[in-house]
């Protein structure tokens, strides 16, 4: 056989737009904004008064690539639990206040690495502006002015009726401006809402009106299929005008699932380094092999793979070829056989049976030379059709 290059694979560093011109503000080691890649967060699901679980969570997402982690802070037994778990948290941790502003005293005393406040629902909030930003700024502190469509001040729902894009940056602006007054800009902005039109527009307003770095969140998106299709729908319209500088996909899922789904939203857009990706057709009549099965299989043999590897599984032979030459690596099913190929050349023919072996083989046989040329970490690329 023809030797065959093992280069470092062509993995495209073009983003889909120019990101939007903001200041940067830093949570904890993480920078946010004014050219920072765009991070991934998520929240813990635990009682944050439970230590050990909310660090065995944190631990989990901390693994599945989250970069930012934030836990909810409603009771007194919470807040006395934050110094802990921002001391022994593998990435930065950001206390969630409602209703009672003392607890965000308490998470700036505690050490965390930011704080998310929602203006609509914390009792005398306006009143203890003053007072949060000379702690916050005495300690270090970032605030994310979190505003939410199912807890708006009542005062711009009286105004606007309901909350339309316009109430929720009104809310957010005017809170961010009471900061302002104190000259305190360390502040991250959101203005969450569950319809992705709706959320769309009000961070498209937004942007325009503030240079704040933005998160950006579809709330109560839904479980997993449907608050994956519309978190992937309004980040992707937003990302692809440079809007957002963090995000969070709220599933009614386990948290991990929040990040893996926001790490492929990234991924997809060119604003992150692809790791593993499934590109997979619908199959049909044509195909030869059960691609399903197959692609499945193949996933799970590289999960885990640290180097940027694309590989096309194929079970058509109209497309599968000419995919496969495309990939790094690639097998072109049918008649009970599998076509292996690396970097566009055929390298074996092996039997039906021997696929998925054979393509994880080959797959560490490409990872050893990368690590060996020095080639950038990330996970592999799956292209399946």
């Amino acid at each position: 056989m023809t030797a065959v290059s093992l280069g470092l694979p062509e993995v495209p560093a073009r983003p889909v737009a120019e990101r939007r011109v903001s200041r940067q503000i830093h949570v904890g080691r993480v920078p946010v904004g004014g050219g920072a890649p765009v991070s991934v967060q998520s929240m813990t699901t635990t009682r944050t008064s439970d230590i050990g679980a909310t660090l065995q969570q944190i631990a989990e997402l901390t693994a599945s690539g989250c970069q930012i982690v934030r836990v909810a802070c409603p009771t007194q037994d919470d807040a006395d639990a934050l110094a802990t778990i921002a001391r022994k948290s593998q990435i930065p941790v950001i206390a969630d206040i409602h209703f009672q502003p003392k607890y965000v005293f308490a998470a700036i005393e505690a050490g965390c690495a930011a704080v998310r406040v929602n203006p609509g629902n914390i009792k005398q909030f306006d009143d203890k502006v003053k007072e949060i930003a000379k702690a916050a700024r005495d300690h270090g502190t970032p605030i994310r002015i979190g505003v939410n469509a199912g807890s708006l001040d009542r005062r711009l729902l009286q105004k606007y009726g309901r909350a339309t894009p316009e109430a929720l940056v009104e809310s957010a602006l005017w809170e961010a401006s009471l900061f302002e007054e104190h000259d305190f800009r360390d502040i991250k902005i959101s203005v969450k809402h569950n319809d992705p039109v709706v959320m769309i527009e009000a961070y498209r307003q937004l942007a325009a009106q503030c240079d704040y770095p933005l998160h950006l969140g579809v709330t109560e998106a839904g479980p997993a299929f449907q608050g994956t299709v519309k978190s992937a729908v309004a980040f992707g319209a937003l990302l692809s005008q440079g809007i957002g500088d963090t995000i969070r996909v709220s599933l009614s899922a386990p948290p991990a699932e929040e990040v893996k789904v926001g790490i492929q939203i990234l991924e997809s857009l060119n604003l992150r380094q692809r790791r593993l990706e499934i590109v997979s057709c619908p199959s049909c009549g044509r195909a030869q092999v059960d691609v399903y099965k197959l692609a499945d299989e193949v996933t799970a043999g590289l999960e885990g793979m640290e180097v940027p590897l694309r590989v096309a599984v194929m079970g058509c032979v109209v497309n599968g070829p000419g995919e496969a030459r495309e990939a790094d690596l690639g097998v072109a099913s049918g008649n009970g056989k599998g076509q292996i190929f690396v970097k566009g050349e055929v390298i074996k023919t092996v039997p039906e049976s021997k696929i998925v072996e054979t393509l994880i083989e080959e797959a560490m046989k490409i990872a050893e030379q990368m690590e060996q040329d020095g080639a950038g970490s990330g996970a592999p690329a799956v292209t399946v059709s």
